[in-house]
Order: structure tokens, then sequence, then C-alpha cells
């Protein structure tokens, strides 16, 4: 007895049916990875460990400006609810302080830089900063400037009152 080829193949292609059946019901055993794929999955892993640690110290300084800008909104509408003081609506303090600090920026700066600026400044700007300067600071500043600006400034301060020179 002879099996037709179609009957043969039919058999076949059932158990082939079965067959998949079976393994696709069953649960799939984990198969070990290869060592590309275990290369792949740890840098995956530090890949996500580096994105969380950015995305946390991103937040961290989103944090930090909204605080900033909370302390500063806070701060002009505390400056805009206090009545001015003096007559020109600053106090001689808040004067005082603003050349003082002036002159610490110009003393920090390279004296070739800062005479460039300091020459662009107006003369009565020039001459309240210039006194609240150290001397070594002032001489390097009006070394940089040119000759006409720093005569100009030279003038300026030769007409203050030898007291107050000596009292800075």
């Amino acid at each position: 007895m002879r099996i037709s080829l179609l009957t043969l193949t039919t058999g076949m292609a059932g158990i082939a049916a079965v067959g998949n059946a079976v393994a696709v019901a069953s649960p799939a055993e984990p198969t070990p990875d290869s060592r590309l794929g275990l290369s792949v999955q740890q840098d995956m892993a530090v890949r996500d460990r580096q994105s969380a640690s950015r995305q946390q110290a991103m937040d961290l300084r989103e944090q930090a400006v909204r605080a900033s800008a909370a302390r500063i909104k806070a701060e002009l509408e505390a400056s805009r609810a206090a009545p001015p003081a003096g007559p020109q609506g600053g106090s001689a303090d808040t004067t005082h302080d603003t050349f003082s600090d002036l002159a610490s920026i110009y003393q920090a700066m390279k004296p070739a830089k800062a005479a460039v600026v300091f020459e662009q400044l107006d003369l009565d700007v020039q001459v309240k900063v210039a006194r609240k300067m150290r001397e070594r600071s002032t001489g390097m500043i009006l070394a940089g400037m040119s000759p006409k600006g720093a005569a100009r400034l030279t003038m300026a301060l030769a007409r203050e009152p030898r007291a107050t020179i000596a009292a800075r």
C-alpha cells in the first residue's frame, strides 16, 4: 500500500500545527544572552542611570530658579512698597554702597580693560568711583586711559579737598 504524497504532506502539516500551538502555549524559557546582548543591556542601564541623574539635577536647578524668582519678586514688591528716602529717591547709604561696589568691580578688572570702560563714564561717576578705589588701582587705570581722559579725571580729583583723600 502506497500512501499518497498529498496525504503525507497533510499529516505532517497537522503535526507541525499542533507542535507550534504547544510551543506558543507553554511559557518561554529565557535563552541565555550573548556577550553582545549583555554588553548592550549594561550600556543601556548606565545610560538610564545617567539620564536619571541629569533629570534630577535639572529638577534641582528648576527649583532653585523658581525660588530665586520668588525671592526677587518679593524683594521687588518690598522695594515698591517702601517709601523712597532722600530727595533723589535713594538713601545716602545706597549711593555709598553703589560707588563702593563699582570701585571693587573696577579694581578686580585688568587695568587696561577697566580703563577703556572707565573712560566712557561721566566725569562725576569717574570721580566718585576713583575716590573709593585704592590709589594703586586708580593709578593703573589712569595709565591705561587716553592722555586727555586721564588728565580730565586727574584735574577733577585735584579739586577734591586733601582731608577727603586722606580719609579714604
